[in-house]
């Protein structure tokens, strides 16, 4: 006798608006029980275990026990419903009074492990179980227990044997009643189906891969992939058993199918091929647009003509077209209410009229025309200078000219010097635009211009402007700055212009004579230095030129007397010094010759001298001591130095002790006159010891110096 174990599908999913299959579950989970043992079932929806409102059916005959387990001690099929869920699919529970019986667990689907149990009335007594599929032996084992993995569909058999040894040291074995093993799928075979099921060329469509997996392998997931033809569509695999196509088109027989699966363990099952009629419509409203925009592609950019239909099914074949060229721009045909042609990089001659032409086998229908212009952006701009002279001069009017070439209107044009915006015209109708300056120094440098018409700027190459400054009137100063100098000083007559571009020439002038010219070469002002002599006075000027113009200044009237301010002092005490060397001589000689006339006369001339001209105390004090080698005694340091400058005070006085009134003498040689040296003697007045300005001339007295009288006479 076979024993039949029945396993039935709970399916996962059922038809829009029905309930979920209820699950039957038993404790324990063993479909084979010994008579006298009780089994209980449990009832589940897919929410939880029922415990209260379940209807539980034997051999379809309705049972009162309305609670949510049922315990069972008679063979038969079971069934249960809750109030969320439908009819349970049946179990079926055998009670046998065998001594030996093969269990299967409850439930058991494909490629899940089945839990096969040897038992006997008396477990303690069997030494070793042995297990068997179609006679074949699988395992002996002193367990049990064993699993085994029963594939879908399969038709084979399972028996155990149990043996042992009796009190009398007999051995015995018991085999028990075949079973076979129905395990049933863990999912049908997938089914597809379309929504709508008749759909229109055009719209969307939803495909359905339907199957069903039962409540209690929740944990199992499964994955979808769907096909046209050979060719998966969407992203292959997904956990969704759905599929959105967003248009569909009527491509004859084009079949359609999916499949699903389970990760682990793995199994796949695939739907059968099944064809969705889709229905045509005849194009219509083509219409062409343009990426950019009409009036806003620029030249350079692509252009992209985009042609549509309003309605239309099927294999759209588009083409496009421009008025005055017989052949089309481009040809497309696909599955899609739109396409497009891109025309690269067009130029100012792609621009004209433009139309498109859709058609699905029913004729082509024609958009209108549309007029394609485009926007050049500026070309860098040149400029130039515009002067009326090859040299720019300060004053001047320049003219600054800026032209981009190539460019849509309106253009701005902007002037810059050194990066400085100068200003800015507008050309609505593009060409040029220009600006007047007048020219000041400070305008010398680099010059650019600018062109904008809204489609980026462009910047000119530098030009480069030199201004030329003409000089301005001169300055004259004198150095010392005096009305009146001294012959033998040097004066500087310093000219500069404040204004002028360089390389400037200055001429120096006394009374219009010129006295010579120095040249600046970077701009500044020059001098020029003169000895002066009595002939140095009169009027000074000087004047500027840098090619441009030459600029005089105003003059300066200097008066020249006696010597310079350092010599007056020397000269003075020199002469001084002279004058008296040469009165002392002379009256020692006058002495000399008195003395020996009074000699030879006798007495009476000596008597006249006595009388007459016998020197005073102070002619005697004069008379140098020793005439021979030695004049006299050596006069103070002092009165041997003049003072260094006429602009101090001198702290010493000197007293001459004796004058000559006469010339001094002169020896001729020829034409030549020779003056004798002399020497000077004085007398220092010398200062109170208590005078508290003592030291201060002490040391100014310091600065004079003997100047030889020969000496003096020459520089003088």
């Amino acid at each position: 006798m076979l024993l039949w174990l029945l396993l039935i599908l709970a399916p996962g999913r059922q038809p829009a608006g029905a309930l979920p299959k209820a699950l039957l579950l038993l404790k324990p989970p063993w479909s084979t029980a010994f008579k006298g043992e009780t089994v209980t079932l449990f009832c589940k929806d897919h929410h939880s275990l029922a415990w209260e409102y379940v209807s539980w059916y034997h051999n379809e005959t309705p049972l009162r026990k309305q609670s949510g387990k049922l315990q069972i001690s008679k063979s038969g099929h079971y069934r249960c419903k809750t109030q969320r869920s439908s009819l349970s699919d049946p179990v079926h529970v055998q009670f046998l009074s065998d001594w030996l019986v093969l269990q299967a667990s409850h439930p058991a689907f494909e490629r899940d492990k089945v839990v096969l149990r040897c038992r006997g009335k008396e477990d303690e007594d069997i030494m070793e179980r042995t297990y068997y599929k179609n006679e074949e032996k699988i395992k002996s084992s002193y367990n049990s227990n064993i699993t085994v993995y029963p594939a879908f569909n399969d038709d084979s058999t399972y028996r155990c044997t149990a043996s042992g040894t009796n009190i009398w040291g007999r051995s015995w074995t018991e085999t028990s009643r075949p079973l076979k093993i129905q395990v049933q799928e863990l999912f049908p075979s997938p089914v597809l189906t379309a929504s709508p099921p008749w759909p229109i060329e055009g719209s969307p469509v939803t495909l359905t891969c339907e199957t069903w997996l039962p409540p209690q392998t929740s944990h199992t997931r499964l994955q979808f992939c769907f096909f046209k033809e050979h060719q998966a569509l969407g992203a292959g695999w997904s956990n969704s058993p759905e599929l959105q196509i967003p248009t569909t088109w009527s491509e004859g027989a084009a079949s359609y199918w999916c499949q699903a699966r389970t990760v682990i363990p793995r199994i796949l099952k695939t739907s059968p091929r099944s064809q969705i009629r889709v229905h045509r419509v005849p194009v219509s409203d083509v219409n062409l647009e343009t990426q950019p925009p009409v009036g806003q592609l620029i030249e350079g950019e692509d252009l992209v003509l985009i042609c549509s239909v309003a309605a239309g099914t099927g294999t759209v074949t588009f083409s496009w077209h421009r008025e005055g060229s017989e052949r089309s721009l481009g040809r497309k045909t696909q599955n899609a209410l739109s396409a497009e042609l891109r025309i690269a990089s067009v130029r100012e001659q792609d621009a004209g009229r433009y139309y498109c032409a859709a058609d699905n086998m029913d004729g082509p229908v024609l958009s209108k025309r549309i007029r394609i212009t485009l926007r050049v952006p500026v070309s860098p701009p040149v400029l130039t200078v515009r002067t009326p002279r090859a040299q720019a001069v300060e004053g001047d009017v320049v003219e600054l000219h800026c032209e981009a070439q190539r460019g849509s209107p309106p253009i701005l044009y902007r002037f810059y010097h050194e990066d400085v915006p100068l200003g800015s015209s507008s050309a609505p109708s593009g060409g040029e635009a220009s600006l007047n300056l007048s020219l000041t120094a400070e305008h010398s440098g680099n010059y650019s211009c600018e062109a904008n018409n809204s489609l980026g700027v462009q910047r000119s190459k530098m030009v480069s402007l030199s201004i030329t400054v003409p000089v301005s009137h001169p300055v004259l100063t004198l150095n010392p700055d005096v009305a009146q100098a001294m012959v033998g000083d040097v004066l500087e007559l310093r000219c500069e212009a404040q204004r002028g571009s360089p390389p400037i020439l200055y001429w120096f002038y006394h009374e219009d004579v010129i006295l010579g010219n120095t040249s600046a070469p970077f701009g500044g002002g020059a001098s020029f230095n003169l000895s002066l002599t009595t002939e140095h006075s009169g009027n000074y000027s000087c004047g500027a030129d840098n090619g441009l113009g030459a600029q005089s200044s105003e003059t300066v009237s200097l008066n020249i007397t006696g010597l310079s301010k350092n010599k007056v002092t020397h000269t003075t005490v020199g002469v001084i010094g002279c004058l008296l060397s040469m009165l002392g001589l002379a009256a020692t000689a006058a002495l000399v010759g008195r003395f020996r006339t009074q000699r030879k006369s006798g007495p009476q001339t000596g008597q006249k001298r006595g009388s007459e001209e016998a020197p005073g105390p102070e002619l005697n004090r004069a008379i140098p001591r020793n005439i021979g080698s030695v004049p006299g005694p050596d006069p103070p340091a002092q009165a041997l130095h003049g003072p260094p400058s006429l602009s101090r005070p001198a702290l010493m006085e000197l007293q001459p002790l004796y004058s000559n009134a006469h010339s001094p003498r002169r020896h001729q040689k020829g034409e030549v006159f020779h003056q004798e040296p002399a020497i000077i003697y004085s007398e220092v007045k010398r200062a109170d010891p208590d005078d508290p300005a003592r030291q201060d001339r002490e040391e100014a007295a310091e600065g004079y110096e003997n100047v030889p009288c020969a000496s003096l006479a020459l520089d003088h």
